[in-house]
């Protein structure tokens, strides 16, 4: 039997949006092994018949030391589970899991689900990052990217030129995530869904709900999403308020997606491509977010939703207003539009079969 070895930094990167890649791959008899932090999904991982090792992991972290155990970490993972090929998935697990590999002459797959901040923006993180991944990548196998700027961005570093493939992100689930009816108009409700964090427009999302509440009272908006960053007393305090309506973390968003009439996600972190927009896109929910890689892919312009400036309070006040002037009719209709583009570009089958098509030739 072939082994499989997964490496991520939270389990839930697996269960939510590679679960099917799990399940070809036991379908198909091969012995898979995740390693990942102890998380909810482990136990539901572990019933479907992955094994799972244990990982002890700083996300954001730049303690020399700290990295270098990491990368002791998956030295001793690797001799020890003896996997034929491993598959990679974010910044960590693919720079140490790819030096890893590389001194171990075991075949790796890895994933590009965005390129962080560190990388990014020019500074001394992104020269280090970017010799990390030129040692990572030396022998890899195949590069998947989510989106052309990050392949571009490889590129421009002459980095694994050769191995690059382009994916249709994460893809979605179109039978997890079918099409949902659309509410009706008395209140028009929006949604954020996401790491609440600077990066991903929770500013912008929040200036624009106080602005749009006031002036247009029958509009609701949800804030759905554990904080990464210190905007708890905030949300708190806009609750209660009346201006959002804070969930925290959301186990279902097709519960929320029900009652939503669109979604926003004002973004400036450096997406692969976002989950949130293909799964509210593909749940029949207009979407408005920023024109920028990773989230402009799945809008078309007023066919689907809006796109913003990123940054860019004003603007995103503006694409709601134009929204709220639409009639029930034609939100619909854009809802239904979306649909129509994640089941043509972004059906979660396409990642599979790429997958599976890597795997079996090594």
């Amino acid at each position: 039997m072939k082994r499989v070895l997964i490496l991520v930094n939270h389990e839930v990167v697996i269960y939510n949006f590679r679960l099917e890649i799990v399940e070809r791959l036991i379908e198909k008899e091969y012995e898979v092994y995740i390693s990942s932090p102890a998380g909810e999904k482990i136990e539901e991982l572990s019933a479907l018949g992955c094994k799972h090792v244990d990982l002890t992991i700083n996300r954001h972290g730049t303690n020399v030391v700290e990295e270098l155990k990491l990368l002791s970490y998956y030295i001793k993972t690797i001799k020890r589970t003896k996997p034929d090929v491993v598959l990679s998935f974010t910044i960590k697990p693919n720079i140490y899991g790819g030096i890893a590999c590389r001194l171990l002459n075991v075949p790796l797959i890895a994933n590009i689900t965005g390129l962080g901040t560190a990388v990014e923006n020019k500074s001394i993180m992104q020269r280090i990052s970017i010799r990390l991944y030129k040692m990572a990548f030396k022998k890899v196998n195949c590069v998947f990217f989510q989106n052309t700027e990050n392949m571009e961005f490889f590129n421009n570093y002459n980095i694994a030129v050769d191995k690059h493939k382009l994916l249709p992100g994460s893809g979605v689930n179109l039978n997890r995530f079918d099409v949902l009816e659309y509410p009706h108009d008395k209140t028009t409700e929006f949604v954020f869904i996401s790491r609440i964090m600077k990066e991903k427009g929770i500013e912008q999302y929040l200036e624009a709900a106080q602005y749009i509440k006031d002036k247009y009272p029958n509009t609701l908006f949800h804030v759905c999403g554990f904080c990464e960053e210190a905007y708890e007393d905030q949300l708190n305090e806009l609750h209660e308020q009346g201006i959002i309506y804070y969930h925290g973390m959301v186990r279902n968003v097709s519960e929320i997606l029900k009652r939503s009439h669109c979604t926003i996600h004002p973004t400036y972190y450096p997406e692969g491509l976002s989950n949130v927009l293909l799964e509210s896109a593909a749940s029949g929910r207009p979407i408005i977010t920023t024109n920028r890689s990773g989230c402009r892919e799945v809008v078309e312009e007023g066919k689907n939703g809006y796109m913003v400036e990123q940054k860019n309070s004003q603007a995103l006040i503006k694409a709601i207003e134009k929204f709220l002037e639409l009639d029930h009719k034609l939100k619909k209709q854009m809802g239904t539009e979306g649909r129509r583009k994640v089941e043509k570009e972004f059906d979660r089958g396409i990642v599979v079969d790429a997958y599976l098509k890597e795997v079996d030739k090594v």
